[in-house]
């Protein structure tokens, strides 16, 4: 990965060696134990070297566009890369975003795993956009979840940034959240609260809770982070009221755009969706290669995983 493409992923927050892990398990599932694209191989002469733009199909938010550029140097490191938009843009059908150039194998290797990626962070930007719109004006704020594709949580909840969300906890380390269960096994939420805190007195402390007189115990327990799980708006409304300005709330469980407003005015913080990763579908965005012919060296790098 070149430098220039280090400095833009890390200058989004993307840790370019974890981008870098996650595009070469992608390219290795897709050219296998040979390492190889036997259609490019077989049609397209190692000399021949081509241009190509990745063009939206659709209107939407794009994001993603480092780590295609990431995609295609991975293959082969001479590729150059043109980018004509920025991640968390609102893009049109027929835009060009970004423009490749290189060894037209190598190009051609590098396209599917490109565009699964980008079309995928696109698609979650594109759904959470939907969601920031919605709340717009009102001081509540869409929050992703822990229900990201397996491998791809850091690209999927960097797509919710781009399309205007924020991130709620990244994984089971870096903050505690007391769920029902928790309660159950440790007898009890005051009880599992104090746990947590003697253990790791550093680790921000999350609660889910169901009614008014849960979310009253979590605060008196010292809890500043409330989960108001599947409270209708008016439920949301007394408990905003008992908690007042001790703990920041979130309303969370079968959230739906058709009522994001109304959810958002009752003086909660945060709505958390889970649908913004499990289930956005992806931005249409496609590959249009350019046929030059111009002639170059054959790649000093044969295309690899």
């Amino acid at each position: 990965m070149k430098q220039s493409t280090m400095d833009m992923l890390a200058a989004v927050g993307l840790e370019p060696a974890a981008v870098d892990r996650i595009v070469r398990d992608a390219l290795a599932e897709d050219l296998g134990p040979s390492n190889l694209d036997v259609t490019s191989v077989a049609t397209i002469p190692a000399g021949q070297s081509d241009t190509g733009d990745l063009v939206a199909r659709a209107t939407g938010v794009v994001a993603g566009l480092p780590v295609a550029v990431a995609v295609f140097e991975a293959v082969d490191s001479t590729v150059e890369c043109d980018l004509k938009a920025r991640d968390g843009e609102l893009v049109a059908r027929g835009d060009v975003l970004a423009t490749v150039t290189g060894p037209t194998r190598a190009l051609l290797t590098a396209e599917r795993t490109a565009l699964n990626l980008l079309c995928r962070m696109s698609g979650v930007a594109t759904h959470t956009r939907a969601w920031a719109d919605a709340l717009a004006g009102t001081k509540a704020t869409v929050l992703d979840t822990r229900k990201t594709t397996p491998g791809l949580r850091i690209l999927e909840k960097y797509a919710v940034r781009a399309g205007g969300g924020t991130n709620k906890r990244m994984g089971l380390y870096d903050v505690a959240m007391i769920k029902d269960n928790h309660k159950i096994a440790a007898g009890g939420l005051t009880a599992a609260y104090q746990r947590i805190r003697a253990q790791f007195p550093q680790v921000p402390i999350q609660v889910e809770v169901t009614t008014v007189a849960e979310a009253v115990e979590a605060v008196e327990a010292g809890a500043t982070f409330l989960l108001c799980d599947n409270m209708p708006p008016d439920l949301l409304r007394e408990v905003v009221a008992a908690v007042g300005d001790r703990a920041e709330l979130e309303a969370t469980g079968g959230l739906t755009l058709a009522v994001a407003r109304e959810y958002a005015l009752t003086g909660v913080d945060y709505l958390s969706v889970g649908a913004l990763t499990h289930s956005s579908p992806i931005l249409d965005i496609a590959f249009d290669l350019s046929v030059t012919r111009a002639p170059s060296p054959r790649s000093s790098q044969p295309p690899r995983s």
